[in-house]
């Protein structure tokens, strides 16, 4: 069962973390079994409202814990529809979501995110280019997050993060039943030669999940339309100038 209470700051207070152990178990998600028809009739609504919406499998947590400095979860393969349908509930029980965050920084200091389009699950949202945890990267029952991180800034911006300097310490960031695993990297470009690269791989692209890429170069909150997930890094990352 998730647990509200895992051993972190429940408010997204970033925290650095000393490793990752993120299990997948065989099976399909407990929640996805308990609520099937609940599920399949949200997603029926939700696919009616946007039919470019995509129901693919993804990796969902049963269990997050922080442990001696570690985050150690337990996850389950479920339905994008199964995903959609637990973050409409006002309690989120029976489930969490983890995902990472490669928090991108240019040579000039700036943070640099997307605005999702239209079409996708989190229209007009910015946030920086990341997705959830999926089958692809689950290796010998584990979960790699680095691949994933990689695979998604890649598949969003064209943006390779073999090319930037990724920081040694890897922080953690909670909200109840939601935990963003997050890392720097640091490219040497400066922003305005990111976000052209950036723009026009999105307007080339054969799926484009993005609409614009955007320098943030302020903690203001409400300089955009940032996802939830964004705050407490953005207080974090310009109070620290880390």
């Amino acid at each position: 069962m998730i647990d509200a209470d895992i051993g972190l700051p429940m408010d997204g207070t970033v925290t650095p973390i000393c490793g990752i152990a993120l299990r997948v178990d065989p099976g399909p998600h407990p929640l996805e079994m308990d609520h099937a028809d609940a599920i399949a009739a949200h997603w029926m609504q939700e696919h009616a409202a946007n039919p470019a919406l995509y129901n693919g499998r993804l990796i969902l947590q049963r269990q997050m814990q922080f442990v001696d400095g570690e985050v150690r979860a337990v996850g389950h393969e479920a339905s994008f529809a199964a995903f959609l349908w637990w973050r409409r509930q006002r309690s989120l029980a029976g489930a969490g979501h983890l995902f990472g965050y490669p928090v991108l920084v240019s040579g000039d200091g700036a943070l640099i995110a997307v605005e999702m389009s239209r079409h996708t699950a989190n229209p007009g949202q910015v946030y920086f280019a990341a997705g959830s945890l999926d089958p692809s990267d689950v290796v010998d029952g584990r979960c790699d997050l680095r691949g994933n991180m990689r695979r998604e800034v890649l598949e969003e911006t064209g943006l390779d993060l073999d090319d930037a300097d990724a920081d040694g310490v890897m922080y953690a960031s909670y909200r109840p039943y939601k935990l963003t695993l997050l890392r720097i990297y640091r490219f040497r470009e400066p922003a305005k030669e990111l976000l052209a690269r950036i723009d026009h791989f999105a307007q080339t692209a054969a799926e484009q999940e993005i609409a614009s890429a955007i320098a943030i170069r302020s903690a203001d909150r409400n300089a955009h339309r940032y996802g939830a997930a964004m705050l407490p890094i953005l207080d974090w990352y310009f109070a620290t100038g880390t």
